[in-house]
């Protein structure tokens, strides 16, 4: 009895530690993808490159854990939305929700310089993925804040009351495709500037007016 209990504890005791390495494992291989993405893009980089920059041996370690390098070109994905969403959380609540959202949506547009965003976001991602299953993680990832941001700008009073749903979706459409203009543009610096004004006098239009 006492040895079968032995061998129980044993094995609860393992078992996080199997757990720990497998998650360790799939961390290593989606930030080792992440830079080899960002360095070469999706299609010049192979997967044997992504095995050895993460040091776990095999090809069998990546294949454990996703099921093709698409599979883990989507965790990359996912994990620079995430990261891009946490920084635009980040910015204070000055002026009103309304100012807020504006914040954040430029930042977005700024964000669209960075290395990581212009090819894993806005070049890579659309090619890999195909337009419709980017235009819906777009969807997941920006509309839903997008959309409480509006209803708070119309609670608090810094947008006029009007169909959220609609205005979400422009919004989105409208900074998803000023982005993509940036990152395809030869001068992506210039193409910036030019749809940062763009969007933000869009963006002030539909401000309610100060009194």
């Amino acid at each position: 009895m006492k040895r079968g209990r032995r061998r129980e504890q044993a094995g609860t005791r393992r078992a996080p530690t199997v757990a720990a390495r497998a998650a360790e494992t799939r961390a290593a291989l989606i930030s080792a993808a992440r830079r080899l993405f960002v360095e070469k893009g999706y299609f010049a980089t192979g997967t044997e490159e992504i095995v050895a920059a993460a040091g776990v041996g095999t090809r069998g370690a990546l294949y454990h854990h996703f099921e093709d390098k698409r599979a883990l070109f989507l965790a990359v994905f996912e994990l620079v939305e995430e990261n891009l969403i946490a920084a635009a959380g980040d910015i204070a609540p000055v002026g009103g929700a309304f100012e807020v959202l504006r914040g954040g949506l430029l930042g977005f547009l700024d964000a669209s310089l960075t290395p990581e965003v212009q090819r894993v976001l806005l070049i890579d991602g659309p090619a890999v993925l195909g337009w419709q299953e980017w235009r819906e993680l777009e969807e997941r990832f920006g509309l839903g804040i997008i959309r409480s941001l509006l209803e708070l700008a119309v609670s608090d009073g810094t947008l006029p009351p009007q169909p959220i749903d609609a205005l979400a979706h422009v919004l989105l459409a409208a900074v998803d495709e000023a982005a993509l203009f940036i990152a395809n543009a030869e001068d992506k610096h210039v193409a910036k500037e030019q749809v940062v004004g763009a969007v933000d006098r869009l963006l002030r239009g539909l401000a309610t007016p100060a009194e």
